[in-house]
């Protein structure tokens, strides 16, 4: 097993996590959560993986494999993106009423409607 999968999850993470942090605009944020959320895929299909293996697939006539791929994995990822683009949506939904009302998505001028 290797580690660059880890790796490359990590290194999308954390470009995703700074994206967010230096974020001047709204839809830049989405856009970064989104990135970031992305790494999780690369984390759950890496985790699922099996070299050599094989789909999880069976016939009455075949024995079973001995490596097999984590179908869970796959699901898992599935759901991730289904879940992820909801998110995504939601959320540039509401950048959209934010800057139909205050006419900016800039975070630094919304902090001074506080109070």
């Amino acid at each position: 097993m290797t580690v660059y999968p880890y790796v490359v999850a990590a290194v999308i993470l954390l470009l995703g996590v700074i994206g967010i942090a230096r974020s001047r605009n709204l839809v830049h944020a989405v856009v970064c959560l989104a990135v970031a959320q992305s790494a999780t895929y690369v984390l759950l299909i890496s985790i699922g993986y099996q070299h050599g293996g094989v789909a999880p697939i069976f016939s009455s006539s075949s024995t079973a494999p001995k490596h097999m791929v984590d179908p869970v994995m796959q699901a898992l990822t599935l759901t991730d993106i289904v879940v992820s683009a909801t998110v995504t949506s939601l959320l540039l939904a509401l950048t959209i009423q934010i800057a139909k009302q205050h006419d900016t998505v800039d975070p630094d001028e919304l902090r001074s409607l506080r109070g």
